[in-house]
């Protein structure tokens, strides 16, 4: 039992280390709001892509998708969505709150808190599996995002499926796996100053990422958060990943895939949500505590799961 809580504790503390470090130098004004500002774009439209393509272009195409698990992952994601929406509707009438609830509820931070606890369980071999789904879950995300932050507010003008078509379509993450595919498919050898350019900008990717994270963090605001925020931080961190991981072990899920689909369920909530909040007139600074506390508590919750399922030997 002492061998896997120190086992948990090195894939697990490394991640919140580093966003810890990015809190306190914004903190101590060695990073500021710029900083976090450049870097977080940085890292979307350039190191993490870059990972994601290295990720697809060096794998075998045919060992790492697996559709059945795609359609789970589909079927828990818009199933959960559903369920919180309709649990939602008697006890939230505003809909600038309940938008933001339900998005803060099943949206996961899997790109950057995932793929760097991925890393750490079980290699960077790893992150090829888990850059498949994440190009099929964005699109999913998206969508359900865009309606989520439409419908209750009533915005109907605004429900139009071409600007999340095109969203997807030019969202740098699918462009890298779009990309990668040929290379892997093709067994495609990459050129040795192209790995190594990739390489260095993948290594970028995550430490970077985490840091505009801890940055953003502003812990203040955890005493006014609402009991909203909590609540939706609590079904995205433990009835969620409960949940759905359950029933991934029900159907015979083990190891690698029911670590991953694991992580993908109990992330925290994406900085995303805060900005598509604020850009579509939903309640932004409660998408902000969302974010705040399921970050703080993912730490913990994460940390348990993978404990539990490493005690267990199922992964």
């Amino acid at each position: 039992m002492i061998d896997n809580i120190l086992f948990t504790a090195n894939i697990v503390a490394p991640v919140f280390l580093i966003i810890a470090l990015g809190y306190f130098s914004k903190k101590m004004k060695i990073i500021n709001e710029n900083f976090v500002d450049v870097t977080s774009k940085f890292v979307f439209s350039v190191s993490l892509p870059a990972l994601v393509f290295m990720q697809i272009a060096e794998m075998d195409l045919s060992k790492a998708i697996n559709f059945p698990q795609i359609i789970f992952i589909y079927i828990g994601t818009v199933s959960t969505f559903i369920l919180i929406w309709l649990i939602s509707i008697p006890f939230i009438k505003d809909g600038k709150d309940r938008s933001v609830f339900i998005h803060g509820a099943f949206r996961s931070n899997f790109a950057i808190v995932g793929f760097a606890i991925i890393s750490n369980l079980f290699g960077t071999n790893a992150l090829g599996k888990a850059a498949i789904i994440l190009a099929f879950i964005l699109p999913l995300y998206n969508v359900l995002a865009v309606i989520v932050l439409t419908v209750p507010l009533r915005h109907t003008n605004q429900l139009s499926f071409y600007p999340i078509i095109k969203e997807i379509l030019l969202n740098p993450l699918i462009v890298a796996v779009i990309a990668g595919l040929p290379f892997s498919y093709f067994a495609i050898t990459l050129p040795s100053i192209i790995i190594t350019t990739g390489n260095f900008l993948s290594d970028l990717a995550l430490p970077l990422a985490l840091i505009g994270i801890g940055g953003s963090l502003n812990i203040e605001q955890i005493k006014k958060a609402s009991t909203l925020a909590f609540t939706s931080s609590f079904i995205k961190l433990i009835l969620i990943p409960l949940l759905l991981t359950s029933a991934a072990y029900l159907i015979g899920y083990r190891g690698i895939d029911l670590g991953i689909m694991f992580i993908l369920f109990a992330c925290p909530t994406a900085i995303v949500s805060f900005i598509m909040a604020e850009a579509m007139g939903a309640n932004s600074k409660l998408a902000g505590n969302i974010i705040l506390i399921s970050t703080l508590g993912s730490v913990f919750t994460i940390a348990i799961g993978i404990l539990i399922l490493k005690t267990a030997g199922l992964i």
